[in-house]
């Protein structure tokens, strides 16, 4: 294997303790440097050799320093992204990869001049939840699809102190930049391009000023219909997907257990890692041409994110095509932005 990755990250928030450095510090590949921490210092706790910067500045100016993983506010992505693309740095930046089209296509062609890699941080391909759906369908047992639903249910009646999520006034707000992106990725994986897209927005909540239930209505060849959706204001959530086809039914919950895991600490070097709770399987429902049903249980594979970070590793040092690439990015962006 070549030198490690030398990389920083650019905060230690929530998704920087879970979604980051576990994996980052866990990989043979990459060199967990350094941390900025602008308040709070904590990181050593977790990682003793690492540093902890008090500024962005200080981590972008660090030579040693290859890879920054922007995994700040929404709004602040575009910015950041550039300004490490610019200090001759790798990037993999959490979603929504900017607010615009126009934004993150700059990225993508600014890191063709500088000559580095620009990569956007879609970690719910693997979800246990969203494998196992993803396994049922590659298995042809539900036949052709005819329609497909996929939601975030949730009830979050309260404004979020999170000023980033709830200001309207800020680029990326609302629901439709904090959730759809892993919804329409998930699909894009699957299926490309749609053929056809709508998109329908609201706000429900008291004084509410940004956007708390979306939906889209994508549709793709072979008349396969894919419904998304996401609320802060549904007290009973229904199952996340539910898969019909010609020949069958598939339904699972978001049972993925990973961030439940990385917060109680545990590694993704763990054996028990990834692996759903019993109890936790999908109900596959197969028809026969005498309409006679038969159901299942079905244990879902293995959630990990580290194939992301193996994938990102793979592009970096050997110029590997990421698995979510230029294309899918500019077609999400197209939807989040309408």
């Amino acid at each position: 294997m070549a030198a490690p990755i030398v990389t920083g990250l650019l905060a230690f928030g929530m998704s920087g303790r879970l979604f980051h450095a576990p994996f980052v510090h866990a990989h043979p590949g990459f060199q967990l440097k350094a941390i900025v921490e602008r308040t709070k210092k904590v990181a050593q706790g977790h990682y003793p050799d690492v540093l902890s910067y008090d500024s962005t500045e200080e981590l972008l100016n660090d030579p040693e320093i290859e890879f920054i993983i922007v995994n700040t506010p929404n709004n602040t992505h575009y910015d950041l992204s550039k300004r490490a693309l610019l200090a001759g740095k790798h990037v993999l930046t959490e979603k929504p990869a900017g607010a615009t089209v126009a934004e993150v296509q700059e990225l993508y062609d600014l890191a063709r001049r500088v000559g580095k890699h620009y990569l956007v941080f879609q970690n719910r391909r693997w979800d246990s939840d969203f494998l196992s759906v993803k396994e049922v369908i590659e298995s042809g047992k539900l036949g052709r699809l005819i329609e497909i639903n996929c939601r975030y249910d949730r009830y979050r009646p309260t404004i979020s102190v999170k000023k980033f999520k709830e200001d309207a006034s800020l680029t990326s707000a609302g629901i439709t930049y904090d959730l759809a992106p892993h919804l329409i990725d998930q699909m894009i994986s699957l299926f490309g391009k749609p053929l056809t897209w709508t998109k329908t927005e609201a706000s429900h909540r008291e004084n509410s000023t940004v956007t708390d239930y979306f939906s889209f209505h994508l549709t793709f060849p072979h008349q396969i219909n894919v419904f998304l959706s996401a609320g802060w204001l549904i007290a009973q959530p229904l199952p996340s997907f539910v898969i019909h086809g010609s020949l069958g039914s598939f339904i699972k919950s978001r049972t993925d257990i990973q961030e439940e895991l990385l917060d109680k600490n545990v590694p993704p070097t763990d054996a028990s890692y990834g692996i759903e709770h019993p109890g936790s399987e999908g109900v596959l429902t197969e028809a026969d041409m005498d309409a006679k049903t038969k159901s299942s249980r079905l244990t879902a594979p293995k959630g990990d994110y580290t194939h992301l970070f193996e994938a990102a590793y793979h592009t970096i040092r050997e110029n590997a095509l990421f698995p979510i690439t230029e294309e899918h990015i500019m077609w999400q962006m197209e939807m989040l932005e309408a």
